[in-house]
């Protein structure tokens, strides 16, 4: 750990300049307030309620800036717990500049938390830092222990085969600074291989889905050259989250949600007929299976909590809403409407994704009708009372039914979420 916090505080990750916050928000995929409610709180927090929020190895402030904007005019209060004082000193200046006082900043190390007496959080965010650690169930035991009965965590941990050309990479690396102990030495080096590789190289035909090494030493350190780092598949998280610790997860692929382990989404318009058995399977091997099929996952992104916590789409009560993308319910009942009601290929150009969806027949009407405010009951009570429909009994259960293919297809890709 000695040389994981030499380099943070040496390069201080991810590079980021507190000038910047007068320009933009960076967002964090996982810490949207509409997320983590969705999956986390079945829909029902309010965040007003003295949330309390903690960001375990919060680096150079991407999560608690975001986190502490979003909840500016509310009374939470976020802990930004980090063990590098550079790092801590960005996060810090990246407050000041937007006059954040939500937030209180801890220079120590999430191993610490059962004895730091900061009492417990709703929320936790931990991205990018479990895998660096060198027992990291120690630290998702130290997480557990300041987490909330009732509470929530974000984690990311990195994936094992959408990095293969990264730890080949670090492993040629090794060999190659052997002999040097020099950290400006080992990035020069690290530069001139990168510069030298062959279109065969492993790192170089996977290159497109890195992006660190081009952001400067501290993001070329980090991706390949750091002292502590290992990787996970789905089926391991899975052992070691959920048999080992009986929790709950909800996959969220950072911009494609829960869609980047579905192989019902990810064989395209015309899948092999081996996807029928694949289907039957448990989600548990559907989700191993798309992460082999397509390669491409670098990081596992996902709320953990001790129960099932995720909002459930079947009442009545919960309002729709888009999310992640500037669209309306019209505009999207308009492609659906451009199909006739029948099946129809759904080209989705964020994520790159193309599926077969069946609109059912209330499908455009519902979608019309989804404006983030209007509960499921209010929009099937429009539904009913359009007068070319000539149902005499059309039932919530009905129209719940005839969306579900919608609904499920959307809420995949993290499109449409639900609140109370």
């Amino acid at each position: 750990m000695d040389e994981v916090r030499g380099q943070y505080e040496a390069l201080p990750y991810p590079a980021r300049d507190p000038a910047d916050e007068r320009k933009r928000l960076v967002r964090t995929w996982l810490d949207d307030l509409p997320m983590i409610n969705h999956y986390g709180f079945a829909g029902r927090q309010t965040f007003r309620d003295g949330f309390r929020v903690l960001v375990a190895g919060g680096g150079t402030g991407d999560a608690t800036i975001f986190l502490a904007e979003q909840l500016r005019e509310t009374n939470a209060r976020i802990v930004h717990l980090d063990l590098s004082e550079a790092s801590l000193s960005i996060a810090k200046k990246r407050a000041e500049a937007r006059q954040l006082g939500n937030v209180e900043f801890i220079r120590d190390s999430l191993l610490n938390l059962p004895r730091l007496d900061l009492g417990t959080f709703d929320y936790v965010n931990c991205v990018g830092v479990l895998h660096h650690l060198e027992e990291p169930d120690t630290g998702l035991r130290a997480l557990l222990s300041a987490l909330a009965p009732e509470g929530v965590m974000g984690l990311m941990v990195y994936a094992r085969f959408g990095r293969t050309g990264v730890y080949q990479m670090q492993s040629l690396m090794r060999l190659v600074n052997e002999d040097s102990t020099d950290r400006n030495a080992r990035i020069a080096n690290a530069r001139q291989v990168l510069g030298a590789l062959p279109k065969t190289s492993w790192f170089k035909r996977g290159e497109d889905l890195y992006n660190d090494h081009r952001q400067g030493d501290a993001g070329l350190y980090d991706l390949l050259l750091h002292s502590q780092d290992r990787a996970y598949t789905i089926g391991e998280i899975y052992e070691w989250l959920v048999d080992g610790h009986g929790l709950n997860l909800e996959l969220t692929d950072v911009n494609g949600g829960r869609s980047a382990y579905l192989p019902t989404m990810l064989m395209g318009p015309r899948p092999p007929p081996v996807l029928e058995s694949i289907r039957r399977m448990p989600a548990r091997r559907q989700h191993e299976i798309a992460e082999l099929f397509s390669g491409r996952i670098q990081t596992h992104s996902f709320f953990a909590t001790r129960k099932p916590r995720c909002a459930p789409y079947g009442d009545a009560s919960y309002v729709p809403f888009f999310f992640h993308e500037p669209v309306t319910g019209p505009q999207i009942a308009a492609i659906f409407e451009r199909a006739g009601g029948k099946p129809f290929v759904l080209d989705h150009s964020h994520t790159g994704l193309s599926l077969v969806l069946d609109p059912g027949r209330y499908s455009p009407l519902i979608l019309r009708h989804i404006d983030g405010a209007r509960t499921f009951r209010q929009i099937f009570d429009r539904v009913r009372d359009d007068r070319h429909l000539g149902e005499t009994e059309l039932t919530d259960a009905m129209l719940f039914d005839d969306f579900r293919a919608t609904y499920e297809a959307f809420n995949a890709l993290d499109r449409i979420l639900l609140k109370s």
